[in-house]
């Protein structure tokens, strides 16, 4: 009777789906689109005959923009006889251009290698016909991601929306686990411990002990042009104000509760307590030390207005005293910078908040997409299935082996069983990040901790991250949970959105002018309230609900 039942109840989803696409002045998807009968074997691999696939893809401006022409693409073609009509847009114009592109119905491609898309977007395209369920796809030709899968079925879960189906193919990238996570921690201070070796400082454990650090830095300042050959003046501190991983967050985690600021401004509390970090006692206490930095001159006055290019610029310059980022090779070098630990702050406190949905490791929901135009499903799910492969997910996303006159990510060897590994390459001078923009694709992949030393080597420059940020913040993670990646409805997934729009907004607007221009003491108050009047009650109600959920799942799962 369950079994009847839970048929039942798909045909009726399936039936009310059609219905609400047909509604939307939209060709209805069948069900042989979304439940096809083609046989395996159809699209087994490579196909007699050439068939082509249509999908959006984007790349940054200084790279190829031509998929067809990146090496990666050019052998998966020759692999599966599939040639793909890809639309490639400038990253950097990819919302915009992807938004015109869906609202045209008549000419959609078959999906969105790279959809970019978030939960509220998967809910929507869905509901208006745009894009498809892909459960069954993924069931009968996808046995790559089938795998992933089964080993972690956390992942299943958390694609599935709260209708029960999926609507999107996932990115994930496994490099540890947990608090050991390397997505664990995002904005790291690095500082030149060169500077401080000349200046013969020692590591600071302390707000108060970094703030003599960067102060020795400024009043040195000449000493150290000359001596390193610095072009431009000396900057003692730098970063780029509410920028994710350039942000200077991390240094207030010390002051009051301990939860400084994230990415997305909200936390949780050992006690299980959604709270939205700035609004908290310690947050203020910290932003005050940070405008009294500013106020010594410590602080890159360009901090609050520049763009990435010109971060990158003074750090290939030789210029920081202390800046944040994901990866300090690709700002300046490796030698000459070392992980800032954890600071204690006024009252002794040492903590670091993780990063909200690290528990899982990398995870991206909205990675790839089918839309109701693609009448061939089942070669598109076995396609795209083959970016699931342990050894094309890792090409996928940093790059590949064996092109000529540029520089590799990768050179194909083999493990200690004599099989077919990546094995990542010396890059010499040459920018992490550019290199992988120049070689890898992104879109939907799987990369999982057991693979390393059997499929692909780990990348140098992740392990050196990991190595070094547990060395240097393992110990202070002393934060029970974070928040994990739920999937809301649609209806508390559009309130979400609409309320952090303004209040994300706001707060980040203010922790600026903080900063720069001091102030926090008398606006602290008004804040609040105007915090409350933009609805911050309600958003924390709602990230509750999903939270406890999330709690009751795991306990009865167990």
């Amino acid at each position: 009777m369950k079994k009847g039942l839970k048929k039942w109840m798909c045909v009726l989803l399936a039936g009310m789906m059609t219905a609400s696409l047909a509604g939307c002045g939209k060709a209805a998807v069948g069900q042989a689109d979304i439940d096809p009968d083609t046989p395996i074997e159809d699209v087994a691999f490579p196909l007699a005959q050439t068939r082509e696939l249509s999908f959006i893809t984007n790349a940054p401006a200084r790279t190829e923009q031509d998929p067809n022409k990146r090496t990666i693409f050019m052998r998966l073609e020759e692999q599966t006889n599939v040639h793909i009509d890809w639309t490639c847009f400038v990253s950097d114009q990819f919302g915009d251009k992807k938004n015109l592109a869906l609202a045209q119905f008549g000419a959609l491609p078959d999906g969105l290698f790279v959809a970019g898309m978030g939960d509220y977007d998967l809910l929507r395209y869905a509901k208006q016909g745009i894009i498809i369920p892909l459960e069954n796809l993924i069931d009968k030709y996808m046995p790559n991601l089938q795998a992933v899968f089964e080993k972690y079925p956390e992942y299943r879960v958390m694609c599935t929306a709260p209708d029960g189906h999926i609507y999107s193919f996932p990115w994930i990238e496994q490099l540890g686990a947990g608090k050991e996570a390397i997505q664990a921690i995002g904005n790291i201070p690095y500082i030149n411990r060169k500077w401080m070796a000349y200046l013969g400082l020692e590591m600071p454990e302390t707000t108060a002990e970094l703030e003599a650090v960067l102060m020795a830095f400024r009043d040195h300042a000449e000493e150290l042009q000359r001596e390193f050959d610095i072009t431009g003046d000396v900057i003692p501190m730098s970063f780029i104000i509410n920028n994710g991983d350039q942000d200077p967050a991390i240094l207030i985690n010390g002051f009051g509760e301990g939860y400084g600021d994230t990415g997305d401004h909200f936390a949780v509390t050992d006690e299980g307590e959604v709270i939205y970090t700035s609004v908290q006692e310690g947050y203020r206490d910290g932003i005050i030390w940070l405008h009294h930095l500013v106020e010594e001159k410590l602080v890159d006055p360009e901090a609050f207005t520049q763009d990435w290019s010109t971060y990158v610029a003074k750090g290939k310059n030789h210029r920081y005293g202390l800046c944040f980022t994901w990866d300090i090779a690709n700002i300046d070098n490796y030698e000459d910078y070392v992980m800032l630990p954890a600071l204690a702050g006024p009252d002794g406190l040492v903590n670091i908040t993780r990063q909200n949905g690290s528990e899982t490791s990398g995870f991206d929901r909205g990675r790839c997409v089918l839309t109701s135009n693609c009448r061939d499903t089942a070669l598109a799910a076995a396609w795209i299935d083959q970016m699931y492969a342990p050894i094309q997910s890792a090409q996928n996303n940093w790059g590949t082996y064996g092109e000529e006159g540029t520089a590799n990510i990768f050179e194909m060897s083999t493990n200690a069983n004599g099989e077919p590994m990546l094995r990542h390459m010396e890059l010499g001078e040459n920018s992490p990040v550019e290199v992988r923009e120049n070689q890898s694709v992104n879109g939907p992949l799987a990369i999982l901790n057991e693979y390393y030393g059997v499929y692909v080597t780990e990348p140098d420059d992740a392990k050196w991250r990991l190595d070094n940020m547990h060395a240097a913040y393992l110990e202070d993670m002393n934060s029970r949970y974070v928040f994990p990646n739920v999937f809301m409805s649609m209806e508390d997934t559009n309130r979400v959105s609409q309320l952090d729009t303004d209040i994300k907004k706001y707060a980040e607007q203010m922790k600026a002018s903080w900063i720069l221009n001091g102030g926090i003491e008398e606006d602290w108050d008004d804040y609040l309230q105007k915090m409350e009047d933009y609805g911050l009650s309600e958003y924390l109600q709602i990230k509750q609900k999903y939270f406890d959920a999330y709690l009751a799942s795991l306990s009865e799962g167990n």
